[in-house]
């Protein structure tokens, strides 16, 4: 018994000083994003290479994955739309599922699993390797440098991401909305434009700018939490990438709650 409430409170107080870490970096980072000192030729040269890493490398395999699964899935949606005789809501149905929700998911997952984990590795490496020392001996930023250009990049990128992913949905659902309802190009179009709502535009906006900011800065702070051996760096991006996607979820479940109250 005593055991089972050692671990409890243990992994509790671990927990919450997780946390506590997490909250002090993030406002550290966004000082810094916020002072405009920051933005010096060199941070934004690592910034372009880390958005051209993170969005732009990955282009052609995120627009063959999203034409194929995108297509799948507007498929379904306008099946279902025609099963439960729902056509009236068609609009609404798909920028509320497929803009809203849908499109920051796929854009954050793949940024999550593809750069999310390089980052971490990459931290934990540089911890490991005492090359953080380096840049602390020459005086070299490290929040402005290393952090700073990624956290902004996976900001940028899943805005991007999760833009074109909503294009090419909304362009497939044209086939479909001809096929299946006969309804022409313009016709769809003044469904989609009728049934946007700024409130929708932003919490697509706050909700990528969110999971843009956390599924880098979680994976740079427990590339941090590595030590000075090397068997460390596998169990510091496994731990980052499990945060991460608890991040993710919380972060899903609070912008449900908001639209809802």
């Amino acid at each position: 018994m005593d055991t089972a409430i050692e671990y409890i409170g243990r992994t509790s107080l671990n927990f919450f000083k997780t946390v506590q870490d997490n909250l002090s970096f993030s406002i550290k980072v966004i000082a810094g994003m916020l002072n405009i000192r920051s933005y010096n030729p060199a941070m934004r040269k690592v910034l372009v290479n880390q958005i051209y890493f993170t969005s732009v490398q990955i282009l052609p395999l995120f627009i063959v994955a999203s034409i194929i699964f995108g297509t799948l899935i507007i498929g379904i949606i306008f099946q279902v739309i025609k099963n439960m005789g729902l056509a009236n809501y068609m609009g609404h149905l798909l920028i509320g599922f497929v803009v809203t929700e849908l499109s920051p998911i796929i854009a954050m997952l793949l940024i999550a699993l593809r750069s999310g984990s390089a980052i971490n590795a990459e931290i934990a490496v540089m911890k490991v390797n005492n090359e953080m020392k380096t840049l602390e001996m020459f005086n070299i930023d490290d929040i402005n440098y290393l952090y700073m250009p990624r956290i902004i990049s996976g900001i940028i990128s899943i805005i991007l991401l999760s833009s074109l992913f909503s294009i090419l949905l909304l362009l497939s659902g044209s086939l479909f909305a001809k096929f299946m309802f006969g309804m022409s190009v313009a016709g769809y179009a003044n469904v989609l434009s009728s049934s946007v709502l700024f409130s929708d535009i932003l919490i697509l906006f706050l909700k990528c700018c969110i999971f843009g900011f956390f599924i880098t800065l979680i994976p740079i702070r427990s590339g941090l939490d590595a030590s000075n051996e090397l068997t460390s760096i596998p169990i510091a991006v496994l731990h980052g990438m499990v945060r991460v996607f608890i991040a993710v979820i919380f972060i899903e479940v609070l912008s449900l709650i908001i639209r809802f109250i």
